[in-house]
């Protein structure tokens, strides 16, 4: 599912939202997957919700990640890469997401970042991509080459989470399984693969909208897990 203008998907009114160009929530089937193709002049940033994503490019890296792991790639002046789901019998799942860098001509660069605990995302925003300040590793986010953050978060039924957009600043949220309400800054209900914009300044609250015992055919099971893009307003 593409969230703004994408391949053969056009809409005028969502060709980008701030730094954020891109946004592709995709469904590999087993066996299957995207060739080697190129890339240039831009921050990619794949967050895995489930199955085991592999990636390899013309950099030399080869990598295999599975749920609520991070793989990041600046294209810079140019890579070409490949990602396959080499399973023979499960999915892939995973949202991918274009940012445009804060400057042209970077070198290009891969870092993967797996949960730093199995529990980093209940009940909590877990802190997955920030701008450039130090080199990856396991327990801090992975750096990006723009004015964004990445937080990834899942509430449990009955609970709620709250997050604070600053003035100046603004919000791309999208719920990536079960389903939540929202409250401050426009609210509303989002289902799983919905997304909503939020300008800054305020407070977005959340919490499961779905009672134990529902039966939603998306998602049978309570609770939602939420992918935050914030960033600079532009």
């Amino acid at each position: 599912r593409f969230h703004f203008s994408f391949a053969e998907y056009r809409d005028s009114k969502r060709s980008s939202f701030g730094v954020l160009r891109v946004m592709n929530d995709d469904l590999v089937q087993p066996a299957r997957g995207f060739g080697t193709h190129p890339h240039r002049e831009m921050e990619i940033v794949t967050y895995i919700v489930s199955g085991q994503l592999t990636h390899k490019d013309s950099m030399g890296t080869e990598e295999t990640l599975g749920r609520g792991s991070v793989q990041f790639m600046t294209a810079g002046t140019g890579v070409r890469h490949s990602e396959f789901n080499h399973d023979p019998e499960k999915p892939l799942r995973f949202v991918q997401m274009w940012l445009m860098p804060n400057r042209s001509g970077l070198k290009p660069n891969y870092g993967g970042r797996e949960p730093a605990a199995p529990t980093e995302r209940d009940g909590r925003w877990a802190h997955l991509a920030m701008p450039v300040s130090s080199k990856c590793s396991p327990d801090k986010p992975v750096p990006i080459n723009c004015d964004a953050n990445i937080y990834a978060a899942e509430i449990q039924p009955g609970k709620g989470l709250e997050f604070q957009v600053e003035a100046g600043r603004q919000a791309y949220v999208l719920c990536v399984e079960g389903s939540a309400r929202v409250g401050g800054l426009g609210g509303g209900k989002l289902v799983r693969h919905d997304g909503m914009q939020a300008v800054g300044p305020g407070v977005l609250s959340f919490t499961d909208a779905k009672p134990v015992g529902s039966t939603e055919i998306l998602d049978p099971e309570p609770g939602c897990h939420l992918l935050v893009v914030e960033m600079s307003q532009r």
